[in-house]
């Protein structure tokens, strides 16, 4: 674990993250992040936009795929609502030589070596937690940490975004945090070739009237403004074929006819995710029929 020295005080780093995330399509949303941490000249700071939209639409993906592009390390942290503030700055640990040990979280590990610093979910931090990064959302750029005793200014390569969730179950951030969270990047539902794509990518074994019938599911729904993202296809279609594999690749059993991947697919929907998305699959599948896989 790299470590540096900060006014007399030792920090171990962690590693920035190697994720198999990959951005498709929206190239669109990609320049917005990124013109938001387009610095113009020496008075210019980067800004620290935070990306909105349904849970599994890929806010965290693009976000990965943005600090990537831009060739810097990225550093994933989670917020949730137990999130303090000395889990974001520092935290102090007892080593095994029963020494205090002080390890810097993702964020600060980003700060110092100018990465990208992805806060996932963060409408579930509390204002305290939020309250402790102000000064580094601003032309200050730097945070304080209790624990140790220092004060840490960030690297002129470092750059932050924060995913947030627009479900209920959230803290409603004060406007000073806001105001320093900017600009609001919107994700909504790609379009369906788009869809298709990333369905394709993330389920290089699955043959194409899977990804059909899986697209077709995803597209009525958005069109009925259900929730269900293209996170849910994705487990979806892995369920059912991995289902379908265990059975033998649908082989007749106990005297029942041979059951085809789209019987599958409607029964995998019921499990990841409810009955209302299993009758999508069932109008879809009464459309076109139960052709053999």
């Amino acid at each position: 674990m790299e470590t540096i020295v900060i006014e007399g005080v030792e920090l171990h780093l962690v590693e920035p993250d190697q994720v198999p995330m990959s951005w498709v399509g929206q190239p669109e949303l990609v320049t917005q992040v990124l013109a938001a941490w387009l610095v113009l000249g020496e008075d210019d700071l980067p800004l620290s936009p935070r990306l909105l939209g349904k849970p599994g639409i890929g806010k965290t993906t693009l976000a990965y795929h943005a600090g990537r592009v831009s060739d810097r390390p990225v550093y994933l942290f989670q917020a949730t609502m137990d999130t303090r503030p000395e889990d974001l700055i520092v935290t102090p640990v007892i080593s095994e030589e029963r020494q205090i040990r002080y390890t810097a979280s993702p964020v600060v590990s980003a700060m110092i070596k100018g990465g990208v610093a992805v806060i996932d979910e963060g409408n579930r931090m509390s204002e305290k937690s939020w309250a402790s990064l102000a000064p580094l959302l601003d032309s200050r750029r730097y945070v304080e940490s209790i624990v140790a005793g220092i004060k840490i200014k960030a690297h002129p390569d470092f750059r932050l975004c924060t995913t947030m969730n627009d479900d209920a179950s959230t803290f409603e951030l004060p406007e000073y945090i806001h105001s320093r969270l900017q600009p609001q990047i919107h994700i909504d539902f790609p379009e369906r070739e788009e869809e298709r794509l990333i369905l394709k990518k993330n389920l290089p074994f699955a043959d194409d009237k899977i990804l059909d019938y899986v697209v077709g599911f995803l597209q009525a729904a958005h069109g009925a403004d259900e929730r269900y993202s293209v996170r849910d296809g994705i487990n979806i279609a892995r369920y059912a074929l991995k289902r379908f594999a265990r059975d033998g690749g649908g082989q007749e059993t106990a005297g029942e006819p041979k059951r085809t991947k789209a019987v599958y697919l409607k029964e995998a929907a019921s499990m990841i995710l409810d009955a209302t998305a299993a009758e999508y699959f069932k109008e879809l599948l009464d459309k076109v029929g139960h052709e053999k896989d």
